[in-house]
């Protein structure tokens, strides 16, 4: 029998880290949800436990605070959604301008971005609540969606796009033959960068349905929660985790159910990126 050469072996064991270290906890958390908490904590991790139990978690789940996790599920809908309507409005055309243009200040204005870009979240929270409190938002929606709309990987990622695959002679053509810069912009240079919209828009998806810390501290009432801050109130009413609580008591597997619901609209998003990305890659395509 033929043996095996060194690269198969070595791509098979990094396949088999990749399956244990990602597929394995997000298999256990499935099926979780599936369990009693002391099935959770005596059968077998991956074992599947009954739809019975399943029904009861999702029901135990709704009926903490009335139904506070689909409330939670829609905020973050809202904030994400129009979040990104404003990103993409903004990032794209900001991007085509810093590749098209010249103007003073131009780099500047690229290295301020790209310091931007670099910063930790954490670190932007605290004067971003300065200005947000000095205009009187905190505790509004705006206060959460005006932060996340501003995008400067967006901004940053468009700008390579337009300055390295856009070709120049296909614009220079659009406005010899009379086309406006607005038009150019319009007709020719958007359609091609379908791939990089497409690529922004998950991104700043993801970006804004992920974020914790900022709405954790901007809105105040639980109402207002995305699902992230909300999913953190559910940990604080894990008797296993805050001895303290009475009544309102979530189990663990509540808990793996409710964060189950809290990625899976990203999964959804991921995977219809991906038919877009490549859809606008054949889209944007030209012949030399």
């Amino acid at each position: 029998m033929p043996t095996k050469s060194p690269s198969r072996l070595l791509t098979g064991s990094v396949l088999a880290v990749f399956v244990v270290f990602f597929v394995l906890p997000v298999l256990w958390l499935v099926l979780a949800a599936t369990k009693t908490d002391q099935q959770l904590v005596h059968d077998n991790p991956l074992s599947f436990g009954s739809w019975h139990a399943l029904k009861a978690n999702w029901g135990a789940l709704t009926a903490f605070q009335d139904n506070a996790i689909m409330q939670w599920l829609g905020n973050s809908a809202l904030y994400a959604v129009i979040s990104l309507v404003i990103t993409l409005c903004v990032a794209v055309p900001a991007g085509y301008a810093l590749a098209m243009t010249e103007f003073r200040g131009r780099r500047t204005l690229l290295v301020s971005t790209l310091v931007v870009m670099l910063m930790p979240n954490a670190t932007l929270v605290v004067p971003l609540f300065l200005e947000i409190n000095a205009v009187h938002l905190i505790g509004t929606m705006w206060s959460i969606i005006l932060p996340y709309s501003f995008y400067p990987f967006g901004v940053y990622l468009t700008y390579i796009y337009f300055t390295t695959a856009v070709p120049k002679d296909l614009l220079a053509a659009a406005r010899m033959d009379g086309c406006s810069e607005f038009g150019v912009f319009r007709h020719v240079a958007l359609p091609l960068a379908t791939p990089v919209i497409a690529l922004v828009g998950f991104f700043s998806f993801v970006a804004n349905w992920t974020n914790y810390f900022l709405p954790y501290v901007m809105l105040p009432e639980s109402s207002q929660m995305p699902v992230q801050v909300g999913v953190g109130t559910l940990l604080s009413n894990v008797p296993s985790f805050n001895p303290a609580v009475g009544t309102l008591a979530i189990q663990r597997p509540q808990l793996a159910l409710a964060t189950l619901l809290a990625i899976t609209p990203v999964l959804i998003v991921f995977l219809f990126a991906q038919r877009f990305l490549v859809s606008g890659m054949l889209a944007g395509a030209t012949k030399e």
